[in-house]
């Protein structure tokens, strides 16, 4: 006896009628709660335009020409300026605190997460310790205190200030640096420069080993190629160096930093490298255990097996949580209002304070944030990339 296919008029009978149908009830709910977004959101506007027109409130961007008539401390912003070069202090600043900080947090995390995992029983516990205070700590604590009890109590005053051969002016003034006196430009093509050697340098390297054999020594090359390759520049855009000296309670020459840049930037570089060290401690440790006795195999020491084998691999692991934090580090400064350092969000708090429309300073204010954060999340897809492995 066989078996007789069902013919396609039966199928058609089969099916449930579209009321009952999933597939249809699923797209039905999708287009109704799409459509009530999208009228909730129309009905917000509408509700927003009509509002500002009874009150008299402006809603567009006219207000970025406006006079800002408020200083800026730590700039030669003047308060007849208009808002908008206001706001570009405050994004300025706000790279400043930001491109600094995750540098400098980076480092310290790799840091303390590889003392983590140290052999030396008071360099781990120490590294431990650190991360288990500072990151249950609230960002906005150890905010006030570096401001309050640090640069502004501990550091002395200017006349007092404490001086290292022209090297750097410690004060709670200000905290004076050496730095580059000539054109930005220059100062920029000089850092590509030097990027660009170093990268060279290192692929000549890395290509010479696959060839001979013999280590290929990468990470002092390379950082010979970024010295090489960025003193040229140097020389040739004609750079200097400034070093700060103190007259008279007068600070000139070399880069002054502000207690309330300071203060932020000790305290999100503190804060996120604690959690960037536990991101590297994990990194490493979920690294193959054969990669460390493959290491061993081959007679490297700790460091060499460290800085060779293991940690290469482990940052290939860490980098997508490690632009987590970066990102966090970038949002984390609007805090910087509670110390009245003017980067983005103080200069716009202080704008609407001053009568400027709050509801269009506020809508700029998230897309400058937004467009920020898409671009840190650029660079770190970007680097992820360049590490991931390519399997052929």
């Amino acid at each position: 006896m066989t078996a007789t296919r069902p013919s396609e008029e039966t199928k058609q009978n089969d099916r449930p009628p579209f009321w009952r149908d999933v597939r249809v009830l699923g797209w039905v709910i999708q287009i109704a709660v799409f459509v009530a977004v999208v009228g909730f959101v129309a009905w917000l506007i509408r509700n927003f335009q009509h509002n500002s027109e009874t009150l008299g409130i402006p809603t567009g961007f006219e207000y970025l020409d406006q006079p800002a008539n408020f200083p800026i401390a730590g700039s030669d912003f003047k308060p007849a300026q208009s808002v908008a070069d206001a706001t570009l202090v405050g994004i300025r600043n706000t790279i400043y605190v930001v491109v600094v900080g995750i540098v400098l947090a980076t480092i310290l995390g790799v840091l303390i997460g590889i003392a983590r995992l140290s052999g030396n029983w008071l360099l781990s516990k120490a590294a431990t310790v650190y991360v288990e205070t500072v990151r249950n700590i609230p960002l906005l604590v150890l905010l006030t205190f570096t401001y309050l009890a640090l640069v502004l109590s501990v550091f002395p005053r200017i006349e007092n200030a404490w001086g290292f051969d022209n090297v750097a002016v410690i004060s709670n003034r200000a905290v004076a640096v050496p730095w580059f006196e000539g054109s930005a430009i220059w100062m920029l093509l000089t850092l590509l420069g030097g990027m660009i050697a170093a990268w060279a340098v290192s692929k000549w390297r890395q290509g010479r080993s696959e060839r001979t054999g013999k280590p290929a020594g990468a990470l002092w090359w390379t950082l010979g190629g970024f010295a090489f390759g960025a003193i040229s520049i140097w020389v040739i855009g004609g750079l200097t160096v400034t070093t700060p000296v103190l007259t008279d309670g007068q600070l000139t020459g070399g880069m002054a930093m502000t207690p309330e840049y300071l203060a932020l930037l000790l305290a999100l570089t503190l804060y996120t490298a604690s959690h960037i060290a536990e991101i590297v401690r994990g990194s490493i440790q979920a690294v193959p255990k054969g990669q460390t006795e493959a290491a061993d195999a081959l007679a490297l020491n700790g460091t060499q097996a460290m800085v060779n084998v293991v940690l290469p691999q482990a940052m290939r692991i860490a980098i997508p949580p490690l632009g987590n934090q970066y990102l966090n580090l970038f949002k984390n400064s609007s805090l910087a209002v509670v110390i009245s350092y003017f980067e983005l969000t103080k200069v716009t708090l202080t704008a609407v304070g001053n009568g400027q429309p709050a509801v269009p300073a506020y809508a700029l204010l998230m897309v400058l944030y937004l467009i920020g954060s898409l671009v840190i999340s650029q660079f770190v897809n970007f680097i992820n990339r360049r590490m991931a492995l390519v399997e052929k």
